[in-house]
């Protein structure tokens, strides 16, 4: 038998989750829908009831073999063991949160993270007696260690940063939490595939699946991988305690999306890359923030730690800039749609100077901030698209 572990990425996407080649029927597992589920005798029943955590038809709640083939595909792309599917991005960081946090404990929470997981750490995990700091992203080992407390069961991290896209020293990160026992959750949604999370430290990989997943702009559905029995029996006990679930059309249309997922990532990271060059020239831009370009913030440990970038970047404007031109300069964009989510097919921009919150560190950036993200058209539209744009933010500027 050939060892599947060796197969490329896109092998991977294309014949994970699948019955195979020699199975009579068509390629693409069935949809099943369903609540009830039925049993030939009380006993069988009974038995059935005994045998939890396993994948097993008991209820709608438990899932089916249209969940399982889901969270087959994305433990193999994440590196992990066990995968749980739940209903959005959002309930993908707050499930595990509630599953390794308790009252009276301490979580760290960088300061770039994506805006509801910090409103979710200052209402909910506040009232339910969890304290949250927040730390700066770009923090050292030593710093991160000395944040730790003797209650600190959570170090949260998200490598870049949400707007802002601070990279992350995940494995400096992860050795100092480790070393005082602390559980290291990461959202890993900008880094899929390219960033392999349990190879760099950390115990829970969290992705908003609404995004490159998806890749159609038209499904909400989160993810949850780990790598070990007990971080399993704490997720999946806390997601069945809080009926996570996810729709079966839903996790269909996201195993639909997986298996050309490998081949959208590759070009919308190629355009992404061209476009952020092209706009590193530009005399209203002070800088580009991504990574993946040599002399930006983070690439020497974007460079260590990934093998490939997203199509998902930053653009700072010089200070003569105001925020109110960058908001005519995204408006009078065509192909650029105004929309806060991305991984799609489709390009958008957003304006996010006056929509970031920061409480570790004062704001380093200068000038009015935009938000990019890449779709599936071709390069030279969207840069004639921007170039019209920044007509009209020299225009508004005059």
């Amino acid at each position: 038998m050939t060892d599947t572990s060796k197969r490329g990425f896109r092998t991977k996407l294309s014949h994970t989750g699948r019955a195979g080649k020699r199975v009579h029927g068509f390629v693409n597992p069935p949809l099943l829908r369903g609540s009830t589920v039925l049993y030939p005798t009380v006993a069988e029943r009974r038995a059935m009831g005994a045998r939890r955590g396993e994948r097993l038809l008991t209820y709608g709640l438990g899932g089916s073999e249209t969940h399982w083939a889901l969270e087959d595909v994305i433990a193999e792309v994440e590196g992990g063991t066990r995968c749980a599917i739940v209903c959005s991005g959002l309930a993908a960081v707050t499930t595990p949160l509630l599953a390794f946090l308790k009252s009276g404990d301490h979580c760290l929470m960088p300061d770039s993270v994506y805006g509801p997981a910090r409103s979710f750490c200052d209402s909910v995990l506040r009232r339910f007696g969890v304290e949250t700091t927040y730390y700066d992203p770009e923090i050292d080992e030593a710093r991160i260690g000395d944040l730790i407390q003797s209650n600190t069961t959570v170090v949260y991290t998200e490598s870049p940063g949400s707007h802002t896209f601070e990279v992350q020293d995940v494995p400096a990160i992860a050795r100092a939490a480790h070393a005082r026992g602390a559980k290291v959750l990461m959202d890993n949604t900008w880094g899929i595939h390219h960033f392999q999370p349990f190879l760099h430290g950390v115990d829970v990989s969290i992705q908003a699946a609404t995004k490159y997943p998806t890749g159609h702009s038209d499904v909400l559905i989160g993810c949850v991988t780990v790598n070990s029995d007990a971080d399993w029996h704490k997720l999946h006990t806390t997601v069945r305690g809080l009926g996570q679930y996810a729709s079966p059309d839903d996790c269909w249309l996201t195993l639909r999306g997986m298996r050309t997922m490998g081949v959208r990532l590759a070009q919308q990271m190629d355009s992404a890359m061209e476009v952020a060059h092209w706009l590193r020239r530009r005399p209203e831009v002070k800088q580009v923030l991504h990574p993946a370009l040599p002399g930006a913030l983070g690439h020497a440990i974007w460079k260590r730690d990934f093998t490939g970038a997203c199509s998902l970047f930053g653009v700072e404007f010089r200070p003569e800039y105001s925020v109110a031109s960058t908001h005519a300069f995204v408006e009078a964009l065509e192909l650029f749609g105004i929309g806060a989510s991305w991984g799609g097919f489709e390009s958008l921009a957003l304006p996010t100077t006056g929509f970031v919150t920061r409480t570790a560190r004062a704001a380093k950036f200068e000038g009015p901030l935009v938000r990019l993200h890449i779709g599936l058209e071709d390069v030279d539209d969207l840069i004639a698209d921007l170039e019209r744009g920044l007509k009209v933010l020299r225009d508004f500027a005059r």
